[in-house]
C-alpha cells in the first residue's frame, strides 16, 4: 500500500474549535494586510537574486489527512530537488542527518537570501494565506508530507492530524530543527493533549524571540 492510500484509510477524531478558527481568521487577515509591503519587498528581492518564482508551493497533509498546497517564499535554487538527490546519494553523513531531522544544516540548495529568510522564519509568512483559507491554523502541529506520516508517526498520526496543522508549534519555540524527529512528534502530541487558547497565545508570544535569535533555524 502506498503512503497516500495508508493515510486516506485512517480514521480521525476531528477537533472543531470555533474560537480558535475565529482567532485564526482575524490574526491572519491582519498579518496579510499590515505585512503586504514586507511581502512585496521580499518577493522582489528573491526574483532579483536568483532565477525563478518568488513563491514556492509544496503538497502537505492537513487536518484529517487532506492534502493542501502550503505556500512559502522560495529559499532554494530552482534545481533544488536534483541537488538534494545527488547530495544524499553521495554523502552518507548527510543522508543520516536528513533521516534523523528531515533537515540539512549546511544545505547548498539554499540561496544566501533564502538562508536569512529561513533563520528568521520570514519564508513562512505566505502561510498566513493558508490560515485564512482554512488549510492551517496559526498554532498547531507543523504540516508534513505523506511519507513522514507513514514512516514516523505510526499510531499517533490520527491524534495529531485531528487538529489543523500550524505555522508555529511547541517544538518551533523549543529548538526548532535541532530537535530530532521523534521528539517533535512527542511535542506535537503534547500540544493536542493540552490545547487551549491561552497555550496558543503563549506559543505565539514565544515565537517572536525564536524568530529574532534564530536558534535551531536552518
Amino acid at each position: 500500500m502506498d503512503p497516500w492510500t495508508e493515510v486516506e484509510a485512517m480514521t480521525f477524531d476531528i477537533k472543531h474549535k470555533p474560537l480558535k478558527r475565529f482567532f485564526d481568521i482575524v490574526f491572519s487577515a491582519l498579518v496579510l494586510i499590515i505585512g503586504a509591503p514586507i511581502f512585496l519587498i521580499i518577493a522582489i528581492t528573491i526574483r532579483l537574486q536568483s532565477k525563478g518564482k518568488a513563491f514556492y508551493t509544496h503538497k502537505r497533509i492537513g487536518r484529517a489527512g487532506k492534502p493542501f498546497h502550503c505556500y512559502k517564499f522560495r529559499t532554494m535554487y530552482m534545481d533544488a530537488d536534483a541537488r538534494h538527490r545527488a547530495l544524499l546519494e553521495s554523502d552518507t553523513s548527510l543522508a543520516e542527518e536528513w533521516e534523523r531531522t528531515r533537515k540539512l544544516k549546511n544545505d547548498p540548495r539554499v540561496t544566501s537570501l533564502g538562508a536569512f529568510l529561513r533563520k528568521t522564519s520570514l519564508d513562512e509568512l505566505p502561510q498566513f494565506w493558508n490560515v485564512l483559507k482554512g488549510d492551517l491554523s496559526v498554532v498547531g502541529p507543523r504540516p508534513v508530507v505523506y511519507e513522514e506520516i507513514v514512516k514516523y508517526f505510526g499510531s499517533k498520526a490520527a491524534k495529531i492530524l485531528s487538529f489543523r496543522p500550524g505555522i508555529t508549534c511547541i517544538w518551533q519555540v523549543s529548538g526548532r530543527s535541532d530537535i530530532d524527529y521523534s521528539k517533535r512528534i512527542e511535542l506535537d502530541e503534547k500540544y493536542v493533549d493540552n490545547y487551549s487558547i491561552l497555550l496558543d497565545l503563549l506559543l505565539i508570544v514565544k515565537t517572536v524571540p525564536s524568530m529574532i535569535f534564530s536558534k535551531g533555524a536552518y
